[in-house]
């Protein structure tokens, strides 16, 4: 195999999914590296059709798979039977906890693309101007403006249905046509629209195609299966198995290499550059190098901050591009498992077609200005949930057995809604990842340990998002409307990111405006490391806008010689 390459991708994600297609695009021959098994489009989608009377035991998680992968099986679904074989082995990939952090990952091709939520939101100058308007860590060095075309450049490829709003915090999109509200939540639309003039509830903006195709590898549109975290035949929704690695395979340009476990960037002090990286591979567990021009990290947060960790030199003795001491901290996340729900009367005439694979989207309403400002808590957050009616299982509890059973499981149950918070955690810089090279993985390489918690705002906040969601509940009418706080730690989002961040001033920060590492100018980190806060938006939109704009970047500055 080839060492050199023009450029070198390393992870198979959202962002690395994004890097491999522009690059190649734009004419590099790019070497792109994922550390975990091949999973080819359709063909490796095992649990794509089943049902849960496929499983002996149900769509469940097992007494035994708790007892085998006890921080895993914490999140209440990764290691379902349906879907843990996308979901990484605790014992076989280990990490460290000083305080609870539930680090839920994918290590294949297409990492978490293939199991994501699909919600995507942009965001706005609320979110990129808070830190230097209240003076919280560092100011972002970028806009609005400065990524908003590469959000429509994104959205039109992979396909984002939605409604645009008019919202200045949560600005509007090129749309395919929403999915429909049901009953219920016309109901909570309308008692919101009546009740509150500062809050709005709409469909989620989810990346499914619900109209023509898109891009890829025979994209169709979204048949209401809801089955979509275990990969998806009709390539319905957007991942990079289905998307963005078919495009760049289509050029010709890329070369894949899975079970490649990166480990270190390589650098030329004479030229101040990243020469190439240097990994195991996963299965031999031999060493290998390859070379490049230019390099982007893609691994997610943790783990291309774990890589630059591990790229120690003379120069850099603390971890490749670490001269402000940044690198590991200011670990965010989005805190939720806390809201309302309620029982919705008056519908037992209404159901509901298919399976709606999205849920209703409520946009950020607090500290937006005036009257919305809060006097305990800075930031905000937004709701995730929707209405159902319940099944047949609640109408037949206490017709046991018999032609009284029978009769009742024929008859679905109540409707019912919930709202489910989603806040911003801020970043603190003691919230922190760092690695123990005491306690290695079995390529022998150090584990991550995780140092983070929600703070004082964050507690504040989760009241507030319980309050609300019970109030706008109860405006619409709702009967046996309960809050919950079901506790929460970092990672439970599966949104960590902010351990390599980007800011103006190389003391700061790890990344520029435009991803390199100030001191490193040709690596490029385009995932949730990146990050300089959190806003409370789902981030995957905003990391691949940043990756083909990071991408366009970096070939204007190959040809420039400046790389």
């Amino acid at each position: 195999m080839n060492q050199e390459f023009d450029a070198i991708v390393v992870g198979t994600g959202m962002s690395g999914g994004w890097a491999a297609k522009e690059l190649c695009e734009k004419g590099l021959k790019t070497l792109v590296l994922e550390r975990g098994r091949m999973v080819n489009h359709i063909e490796d989608y095992p649990t794509m059709n089943d049902d849960p009377w496929d499983y002996p035991a149900g769509d469940i998680i097992t007494k035994e798979t708790r007892e085998q992968q006890p921080k895993q099986s914490r999140s209440g679904y990764t290691t379902r039977e349906s879907g843990k074989h996308f979901f990484v082995n605790d014992l076989k990939h280990p990490y460290n906890e000083e305080k609870p952090f539930d680090w839920l990952r994918g290590y294949h091709v297409g990492g978490r693309s293939l199991m994501w939520g699909r919600q995507s939101y942009r965001l706005s100058d609320f979110d990129f101007e808070a830190n230097a308007k209240e003076g919280i860590a560092v100011d972002w060095p970028i806009r609005y403006k400065d990524i908003a075309p590469w959000y429509d450049y994104v959205e039109q490829y992979i396909g984002v249905s939605g409604e645009n709003l008019g919202l200045p915090q949560l600005p509007d999109g090129k749309f395919l046509k929403a999915m429909e509200l049901n009953c219920a939540e016309e109901e909570l639309k309308k008692a919101v629209a009546s009740g509150y003039n500062d809050r709005v509830v709409t469909i989620g903006r989810v990346a499914h195609i619900t109209e023509g195709t898109k891009p890829g590898l025979g994209r169709l549109n979204c048949q209401y299966r809801n089955r979509c975290a275990r990969g998806c035949p009709f390539g319905a929704y957007f991942s990079s198995n289905s998307s963005t690695l078919p495009a760049a395979e289509a050029t010709g340009n890329m070369t894949l290499r899975p079970n490649s476990i990166v480990h270190e960037v390589l650098y030329d002090a004479d030229n101040k550059r990243a020469t190439g990286i240097r990994l195991i591979d996963a299965e031999t567990k031999e060493t290998h190098e390859y070379y490049a021009k230019v390099i982007f990290l893609c691994a997610s947060a943790v783990a291309s901050t774990s890589i630059l960790m591990q790229s120690k030199s003379e120069r850099f003795p603390n971890g490749m591009g670490n001269d402000s001491g940044e690198l590991g901290h200011n670990i965010m996340d989005h805190h939720f498992r806390t809201g309302a729900r309620g029982v919705v009367e008056g519908f037992e005439d209404r159901y509901f077609t298919g399976r709606r694979p999205n849920g209703i989207y409520i946009p950020r309403f607090r500290n937006l200005g005036g009257k919305t400002n809060q006097k305990d808590f800075i930031r905000g957050y937004g709701y995730q949930g929707g209405g159902s009616r319940w099944g047949w299982s609640q109408s037949a509890e206490e017709a046991a057995y018999g032609e009284a059973y029978k009769n009742a499981i024929l008859e679905p149950g109540q409707w019912g809604i919930g709202l489910n918070g989603f806040g911003e955690t801020l970043p603190y810089h003691d919230n922190k990842m760092y690695l123990d090279y005491e306690k290695l993985d079995e390529w022998g390489l150090p584990t991550v340990t995780f140092d983070a918690e929600i703070r004082e705002n964050e507690k504040i906040m989760r009241k507030d998002m319980k309050q609300q969601a019970m109030e706008m509940l109860e405006k619409m009418g709702a009967k046996s409307v309960s809050g919950y706080d079901d506790g929460y730690s970092l990672g439970l989002g599966i949104h960590e990111m902010g351990t390599a961040r980007m800011g103006r001033d190389p003391k700061t920060s790890v990344l520029n405006g435009h991803n390199q590492i100030h001191t490193v100018p040709n690596v490029y980190v385009t995932d949730g490391a990146a990050m300089t806060s959190a806003a409370n938006q789902n981030p995957s939109l905003t990391y691949m806008a940043m990756t083909a704009r990071a991408a366009d970047h970096a070939v204007k500055e190959l040809k420039k010689m400046n790389l």
